[in-house]
């Protein structure tokens, strides 16, 4: 099955492939990195929450008329490095993934896919920095903290 997606200018544009929406994991996260991350006004995503799906490095690509992303690398807060592409026009993000799982996943914006709703969240991260106002979504896993 194959997935596509771009930025907001259509400058970046990516495919994903994978054998079963099941090779895939959107998941809701209330932590600050993603809360900070999404309330870009560039992003044209403004929440509070950050929303990714995982999928495995080998499935990603940018295809053959996109633009070069802009490449982005800082500490997480933790002490790990977190990687970060986007489009350097409109500064739409594409995607992350931090030092141990550089090798082996990649967590593509989900809201840049071009069918979001093709592949829904199956969990939430960071749950107890979840907004107040926020409900919890049903039907999906709910982790307080990382280590739960």
């Amino acid at each position: 099955m194959i997935y596509k997606g771009a930025c907001y200018c259509k400058a970046v544009k990516y495919e994903i492939d994978i054998s079963s929406p099941e090779e895939a994991r959107t998941s809701l996260c209330h932590c600050k990195n993603c809360k900070l991350r999404d309330a870009n006004p560039e992003s044209y995503n403004v929440t509070a929450f950050g929303l990714t799906t995982k999928i495995p490095v080998k499935a990603f690509s940018y295809t053959s008329d996109s633009a070069k992303p802009t490449t982005h690398e800082a500490d997480n807060g933790s002490g790990s490095l977190l990687h970060r592409e986007f489009c350097s026009k409109c500064g739409s993000g594409i995607l992350e993934y931090g030092a141990a799982a550089a090798s082996d996943f990649r967590y593509v914006m989900t809201g840049t896919l071009e069918d979001p709703g093709a592949l829904p969240p199956k969990g939430e991260f960071f749950c107890a920095y979840r907004e107040e106002w926020m409900p919890e979504v049903p039907g999906i896993f709910h982790k307080q903290h990382l280590k739960d």
